[in-house]
C-alpha cells in the first residue's frame, strides 16, 4: 500500500470515487463525469450511454438521532465532493457509464442473465479453491478504479490539496464500510457524534450491504475475467462452531495463538486496516488506511453476556415472519421490525428493540470475536461476505413472503442517510435506497436454497406435530462449534463488542 498526498495532474480520487474525479479541476469543479474510453465522450454520451446531469438529492427530513447540518462528508451524498455525475441511461450503469446494471451482461449491456449464489458447503473442492483465490488476488491488487481519502474534504482545502491513498481492490471494500459507519468528525480530537451509521441502525442496513456485495461481485468478475462468480453464503443456523473456519476456507484457528489465523491458511498472512476505531476518535481524524496488523479470530470465546450463542432456526423463521420492515423511530429502539431483528437490536423471540442481548446478524460478528467484531473493521475478515449473504438471502426471503409495497421503504424521518430517496454513501455510481428494496431476481441473482420455494408457499403446517422447512428441502445441515470458555470483557452495542 502506498500513502501520498497527490499533485492535481495525477488522476486520483477519494472514498469509492473514480481516479478520473481526483483532479483539483474536478474537485473544485464539483463533477464526476469521466469519459467512456469506448468512444471518449464524458459518459459515453456519444453512443447514448449516459449523460452528464445535476445530482438531485431529497429534501425530505431525517430523524432526530443526528442534530447536525453541514459538518459532514457524507450528508446529502455527494454534495460535499460533487454535484454533477453520469446518469446512465437504459441497461449502463458505472461512474461514466462503462458498465451494466446489475444482471446484464455484454458489450452493449443487453444479454439478461441470473446468476446463482450457492451454500459454501454445496461448492466442489476446485470451486472453493478458486473462490478462496479470488479473494486473495482481490487483496493483493491495488485497485485501478479507485482510491480512499485519508482526510476530509475541509482537511483537502475543498479540494485544493487532494489527500488519497492506494489500497487493493478488497481493502477498497474494507474502506468503504468504515467510512460509510464512522462517528461523525465534529472538530478536534475527541470531539465526535457517535450515534450516526449511513448503513447500519436504521431502513438502510439491508439495501446498502445488498449493494456492497452486487458491487464486490462485480469488481471480482472484472479482475478475475470470471464472468460466471458469485458469492457464496454461509448458514449459520443453529451452528455450533465456526465450519467456515478451516484452512480449505476461511482459516482455522493458529496452534500458537488462538487469536490468529492458522499458518496453513492464506488469510494469515491479510493485514488489516481501518480497524482502530476509538483511536481515530481519540484523535479526531479519518482512518489513513495502512496497515493495522494482522487478522484476528477466536470464534466461540465472544462475550456471553452480550451473545449466548449464534441465531436458531426457529429465531430465524420468527424474524421472517415479522410483517413490517422498519417501525417507530426505525432505529435500534424499533419494536416488531423485521430490519431491526434480523439486524440484531431487536430480540428474536419477542421482536422488542433495544434488547440487552444481541441476535441474528450481530451475533455473527460477536461471535466471531476478533476483526469481525468490531461494525467499522468487519469488512476485514472475509467471512464478512459469507455471512452478508445469508443475511440478504432472508431479506429476499422477507421480501417474497411480505410482497410489501414500495411505501413500506420509509420516505422520511429515518436516521440520516437512510430515507428512501438518499443516495448511499459513499457509493459511485449513485444508488438511492429505495432502489434496492426489491426482489433480487430483479437485480438478476438467485439463491439456491429459494430455488423453486414458490411452488410450497400454499403449503402450511402444524408445527406441533409436523416439522418441515426449506432447510429440510433445499439445504444440507450445518452445524458450527460454539467453544465453551472464558467471556471477553463487556463491550458497546454500537462495535458488537470491542476488537481483540
Amino acid at each position: 500500500m502506498y500513502v501520498f498526498a497527490f499533485p492535481s495532474e495525477l488522476l486520483l480520487l477519494l472514498l469509492q470515487f473514480p481516479r478520473l474525479c481526483a483532479t483539483q479541476e474536478a474537485l473544485r469543479a464539483k463533477e464526476c463525469c469521466p469519459a467512456w474510453e469506448g468512444d471518449g465522450s464524458a459518459c459515453g454520451a456519444s453512443s447514448g450511454r449516459g449523460f452528464c446531469r445535476d445530482v438531485e438529492v431529497s429534501d425530505q427530513p431525517d430523524g432526530p438521532q443526528y442534530p447536525f447540518s453541514g459538518l459532514d462528508d457524507r450528508e446529502k451524498w455527494p454534495l460535499v465532493f460533487y454535484n454533477r455525475t453520469c446518469q446512465c441511461a437504459g441497461n449502463f450503469m458505472g461512474f461514466n457509464c462503462g458498465d451494466c446494471k446489475f444482471g446484464y451482461f455484454g458489450q452493449n449491456c443487453n444479454e439478461r442473465r441470473e446468476s446463482l449464489r450457492r451454500n459454501i458447503f454445496h461448492l466442489s473442492r476446485s470451486e472453493r479453491i478458486r473462490f478462496v483465490s479470488y479473494l486473495n488476488l482481490a487483496k493483493q491488487t491495488v485497485s485501478a478504479d479507485y482510491v480512499v481519502a485519508t482526510g476530509t474534504y475541509l482537511e483537502m482545502g475543498n479540494g485544493s490539496n487532494p489527500m488519497f491513498s492506494n489500497v487493493s481492490v478488497y481493502d477498497v471494500f474494507v474502506w468503504m464500510h468504515y467510512y460509510v459507519s464512522r462517528n461523525a468528525l465534529l472538530g478536534g480530537p475527541g470531539n465526535v457524534w457517535t450515534d450516526v451509521d449511513f448503513a447500519h441502525w436504521a431502513p438502510a442496513f439491508l439495501p446498502w450491504h445488498r449493494v456492497y456485495l452486487l458491487h464486490w461481485e462485480h469488481e471480482i468478475r472484472k479482475l478475475s475475467g470470471d464472468t460466471s462468480f458469485t458469492i457464496p453464503y454461509w448458514d449459520w443456523r443453529d451452528a455450533r462452531e465456526c465450519a467456515v473456519c478451516t484452512d480449505e476456507l476461511m482459516g482455522g484457528r493458529s496452534p500458537q495463538d488462538p487469536d490468529l489465523i492458522s499458518p496453513g491458511s492464506v488469510f494469515s498472512s491479510w493485514r488489516v486496516l481501518c480497524s482502530q476505531a476509538t483511536d481515530y476518535n481519540d484523535r479526531g481524524v479519518l482512518c489513513d488506511a495502512r496497515a493495522e496488523g494482522p487478522l484476528r479470530r477466536n470464534p466461540g470465546n465472544h462475550n456471553r453476556n452480550l451473545v449466548e450463542r449464534l441465531p436458531t432456526s426457529a429465531e430465524v423463521e420468527f424474524t421472517l415472519s415479522l410483517p413490517d420492515y422498519d417501525t417507530g423511530a426505525m432505529d435500534r429502539s424499533a419494536n416488531m421490525s423485521f430490519r431491526n431483528t434480523l439486524e440484531g437490536f431487536g430480540d428474536p423471540r419477542t421482536g422488542l428493540g433495544s434488547s440487552p442481548r444481541l441476535g441474528m446478524h450481530a451475533a455473527l460478528h460477536v461471535f466471531m470475536n476478533g476483526s469481525m467484531s468490531s461494525v467499522q473493521g468487519s469488512a476485514n475478515d472475509p467471512i464478512f461476505l459469507l455471512h452478508h449473504a445469508y443475511v440478504d438471502s432472508l431479506y429476499e426471503q422477507w421480501l417474497r413472503r411480505h410482497r410489501p409495497s414500495p411505501s413500506q421503504y420509509p420516505g422520511s424521518n429515518a436516521p440520516i442517510g437512510h430515507n428512501a430517496e438518499y443516495h448511499m454513501a459513499p457509493f459511485m455510481p449513485l444508488h438511492r435506497n429505495r432502489e434496492y428494496f426489491i426482489s433480487s431476481k430483479d437485480l438478476g441473482y438467485e439463491y439456491s436454497n429459494l430455488l423453486g420455494a414458490s411452488k410450497f408457499t400454499f403449503i402450511s403446517f402444524d408445527f406441533q406435530t409436523i416439522t418441515w422447512s426449506w432447510k429440510n428441502l433445499f439445504s444440507l445441515p450445518e452445524r458450527q462449534p460454539l467453544i465453551w470458555s472464558n467471556d471477553t470483557e463487556e463491550t458497546s452495542h454500537r462495535n458488537y463488542q470491542t476488537a481483540m
